[in-house]
């Protein structure tokens, strides 16, 4: 990373500002712009997220707003409502009032004397969904947003739910925002009153995984927000990025199908983070390919980028399976769109044949998938995000518990690019059931490589906003698609399509366990294989502002371990999210975060899945003004029988010593799609 320490334009901080809301509710933001902004106004650009810039987000900020605000622009980056130092309460991911919120804010900083009244909205994760969201109200000032690891569709490509199963992070998640959402308004920033909007969100802290567990198909909950609804009602123009180690790579494909408004698309090798700084490597020079967006969107100068191809994808190369990689080689491709035409993307017809995947032949007898409840244990995680051992490892095991058909050699290797889609007839053993599909990259040495896959709730088979279970027995035809990929398969590798009927703790098991036989016939793979020619590296070198400074007290060591119990057959995954101990030297601020979460599944009794989660949260200044010291620990518990989920949540805080809160929740939830 090459650190500037000159831009072209003198750069003012104003640590803490307040934007007034018409209900009176004020939020807070941190805002950077050039020096003579007063006098010379310049486009904003506004990240507008829940995850508490004071110590949240501030080390990634401060790699990137100072840099765009040095080359011209007004930085403002916002706490929404109930979070950081803001006022009120948050009620829920994407609510109408996060979005009218939105609104406002955007409609305060377009009448402030350093901007010119144009704006941009960047953002990651939350802060992606939120600039789409916000672009689909259409805000005069707002005429550009770049969105990274987003999705058009909250139900099909969130942390919720994938294929109408619902994943282990919906509840992760839930666990993961109960303890975010009990953090403390800096005493230094809001004064004597910072206790007071603790102990209140506290207090009225919404229970987000009965929400989520409530709505299991896809209804009008998820719509909301959902910009698929409605791709029309975007028309300021929009860069989505994403990578390969991220969990919501599908969207990209369709917004830039659907969209009518200018668009651009990026996937490199990167985990669920900004490319300039993510890993595996190669990173690349992100604020200087975003200053060319904004100056192009914001400031009328053409800097080529809409000149250039539409899409840009990195192949990545096949390796050695591992849960964690520090850089992935591979090479870059065009395309002038998605879908791409004829002269880039070929598709392969490989049938899962009694000879193996094949490009001709076909299944003359049934063949079971009758996998354990506890098949998928070395999946790896959904979303790779805390630079853990979060990447699948070699799928050998969860290969041999599952129905697979492995292809010849391919002695010249094989570039695919798109979403292999898979056709196949199926009939469940009970009413309900689930398909998984890996797309495995196996070396002449038998190591297995997770390549791409998908999951299916086959109760929601056809529509996943309509509940049809599995007639068992019956003949069940299933399309399904698999995440989008960009991967080049070695000389002499071979593919594998690895069928199973559970994938945990990837998603929740079914009511019961429901194994599937794949009816003889001509199951089909399509396999997207890349025509396109290769292009040199299409990026600069990564460059950011100068980093904060901060001192490590203890280092986070992020954990996955797997363990079995052979009397009873269970498995239980543990993941041990550790965000460390830092302080911030600039304001003194310490802050400790580290969770643990525990999935455990029954081979046979799919009523004995389980999960536990414990995340623990420690603030504090030790001296100065603002003195303070707060600590939270939050814990999820959900259990289940065929019927019902069985949801409990805690959460204690205490200020130094004393006990300020204790909460507990209990709910049942009826099973209505899972």
């Amino acid at each position: 990373m090459n650190i500037k320490q000159e831009f072209p334009h003198r750069v003012r901080e104003l640590e803490n500002v307040w934007i007034p809301l018409a209900d009176g509710t004020r939020l807070a933001a941190r805002i950077w712009m050039p020096d003579d902004a007063d006098v010379a106004p310049v486009p904003a650009i506004l990240e507008y997220l829940p995850y508490r810039k004071r110590d949240g987000t501030a080390i990634r900020d401060e790699l990137t707003h100072p840099y765009f605000a040095g080359h011209g622009y007004a930085c403002v980056r916002v706490d929404m409502r109930g979070n950081g130092e803001s006022d009120g309460l948050m009620e829920d991911e994407y609510a109408p009032q996060e979005q009218a919120d939105a609104l406002e804010v955007i409609d305060w900083i377009a009448r402030q004397p350093w901007c010119d009244g144009t704006l941009g909205m960047m953002g990651i994760s939350w802060g992606g969904f939120n600039g789409l969201q916000v672009a689909a109200l259409r805000p005069a000032p707002l005429k550009a947003i770049i969105t990274l690891c987003s999705t058009d569709d909250r139900y099909a490509d969130d942390i919720h739910y994938k294929g109408g199963n619902m994943l282990l992070e919906n509840l992760g998640w839930a666990a993961t925002m109960l303890n975010f959402s009990a953090a403390v308004p800096d005493p230094l920033l809001v004064g004597e009153k910072w206790r007071e909007m603790w102990l209140s969100r506290l207090r009225d802290m919404p229970l987000l995984a009965e929400t989520w567990l409530s709505h299991q198909h896809r209804d009008d909950y998820w719509k909301h927000g959902s910009i698929c609804e409605n791709y029309t009602d975007i028309e300021a123009a929009v860069y989505m990025i994403s990578g390969w180690g991220d969990s919501y790579i599908n969207t990209i494909p369709r917004m830039m199908e659907h969209l009518r408004c200018p668009k651009k698309a990026l996937l490199g090798p990167w985990m669920h983070k900004y490319p300039h700084f993510a890993l595996p490597e190669p990173a690349i020079g992100f604020l200087q390919e975003a200053l060319r967006w904004w100056d192009y969107w914001l400031k009328g100068i053409d800097t080529g980028i809409m000149a250039e191809p539409a899409a840009t994808f990195y192949l990545q190369d096949g390796l050695p399976p591992a849960p964690k990689y520090a850089e992935r080689p591979g090479r870059w491709v065009q395309t002038d769109g998605w879908p791409a035409g004829e002269q880039c993307i070929e598709t392969r017809r490989l049938f899962l044949s009694e000879q193996g995947l094949c490009p001709q032949g076909a299944l003359e007898s049934d063949r079971a998938i009758a996998s354990p409840l506890t098949a998928g244990a070395w999946q790896g995680e959904y979303i790779p995000l805390w630079f853990g051992a979060d990447f699948p490892p070699d799928q050998r095991r969860d290969d041999g518990l599952s129905l697979t058909f492995d292809s010849a050699p391919y002695p010249q290797g094989l570039d695919i690019l798109g979403q292999p889609t898979l056709d196949v007839r199926l009939a469940s053993s009970e009413a309900c059931g689930q398909l998984h599909v890996r797309l495995c990259d196996v070396s002449p040495a038998g190591e297995s490589a997770l390549i791409t896959y998908a999951t299916l709730n086959l109760n929601l088979r056809d529509d996943k906003g309509r509940v049809d279970p599995p007639v068992p027995g019956e003949p069940m035809p299933i399309r399904l698609a698999l995440d989008l990929i960009g991967y080049r398969l070695p000389e002499g590798h071979r593919l594998r399509v690895a069928l199973s009927s559970a994938s945990f703790p990837l998603v929740w098991s079914p009511k019961r366990r429901a194994d599937l036989t794949l009816l003889a016939g001509s199951p089909l793979l399509e396999l997207p294989v890349s025509k396109g020619d290769y292009v040199p590296m299409p990026f600069e070198t990564p460059e950011s502002a100068r980093p904060c400074a901060v001192t490590t007290h203890r280092q986070g060591k992020p954990r996955r371990t797997i363990s079995e119990d052979v009397g009873s057959g269970e498995v239980t995954v543990i993941v041990e999210d550790d965000m460390g101990d830092i302080s911030f030297d600039d304001h003194g601020l310490r802050v400790e975060q580290y969770a643990k979460e525990v999935y455990t599944s029954h081979p046979v009794d799919a009523t004995r899945t389980r999960a536990e989660i414990e995340w623990v949260y420690r603030a504090s200044r030790d001296q100065g003004e603002g003195r303070f010291a707060v600590s939270v620990v939050s814990r999820y518990r959900l259990t289940c029988d065929e019927e019902t989920f069985y949801l409990t949540a805690q959460q204690t805080a205490h200020e130094g010593e004393k006990l300020v809160s204790e909460r507990t929740w209990q709910r049942d939830i009826p099973r209505t799609a899972l």
